[in-house]
């Protein structure tokens, strides 16, 4: 129980990161698109804030996979 609470966690934290990178994306491609003379710096934090989502997704799938093994375990649920 106190590992599915750590993972619920860290899902949370990575969850709110995601969204803090979606907007600071959206801040980012803006500034691109108006023609910034050096986007380098644009598309790193395009970069960054993809792979805070990807590791949000990843983290959100194995604490529902290791919700449901929990719940199988406790009888809570039948077909799993």
């Amino acid at each position: 129980m106190k590992q599915l609470k750590t993972y619920s966690i860290v899902t949370i934290v990575f969850g709110i990161i995601s969204v803090v990178g979606i907007i600071f994306s959206h801040l980012a491609l803006t500034d691109i698109w108006h023609g910034e003379p050096n986007p380098d710096t644009e598309w790193r934090v395009v970069q960054v804030a993809f792979f805070f989502i990807i590791l949000f997704h990843v983290s959100a799938f194995i604490t529902i996979y290791k919700l449901l093994n929990f719940l199988k375990k406790e009888n809570k649920i039948d077909k799993v």
